[in-house]
């Protein structure tokens, strides 16, 4: 079933509404979570020597923008939710964007590496194609892309 465009606006606007209601507790139940493992699996990868600019797309409260640039890198978050967005800036001092995921507005060859931890599955997978490829044209050549989701049954929306 394809989703029209009206589908997809009322699919992010529950989810950016879900996230905006519950924004504290998100930031209880993740603030702690070690992703250093894939913070590595990102940095390791990226061509050329550090420090890096990298785009923490769905940066939630900024928790990982922030150890990107306590780690000496120009660290920018892309964030739907108004209210994780303002997190993100209070808490790591980073310029976060504020950006629906399906209305990408990103600058071509700027970021070294695109960090998407448990972002991309918010992304209804009829558009995912063109949302990697926006991802894909923000990179400088050589730049990496980490996306990881967390664990589920395989639904959607």
């Amino acid at each position: 079933m394809k989703l029209t465009p009206p589908d997809l606006e009322k699919i992010a606007n529950v989810t950016l509404e879900h996230y905006d209601q519950h924004a504290e507790d998100f930031w209880q139940g993740t603030k702690d979570h070690d992703v250093s493992q894939n913070i590595e699996a990102l940095l390791k990868y990226i061509e050329g020597k550090p420090p890096f600019t990298i785009l923490d797309f769905g940066c939630g409260p900024g928790r990982d923008l922030k150890t990107f640039s306590e780690r000496g890198h120009v660290a920018i978050g892309l964030e739907g939710s108004a209210r994780l967005a303002e997190m993100a800036r209070a808490y790591s001092g980073c310029e976060v964007w504020e950006q629906d995921f399906l209305k990408l507005d990103l600058p071509a060859n700027r970021f070294d590496g695109v960090f998407a931890n448990a972002a991309l599955f918010h992304v209804p997978s009829q558009e995912l194609p063109r949302v990697l490829r926006e991802l894909r044209a923000t990179l400088k050549p050589g730049g990496v892309l980490f996306s990881s989701n967390p664990r589920g049954e395989n639904e959607e929306v």
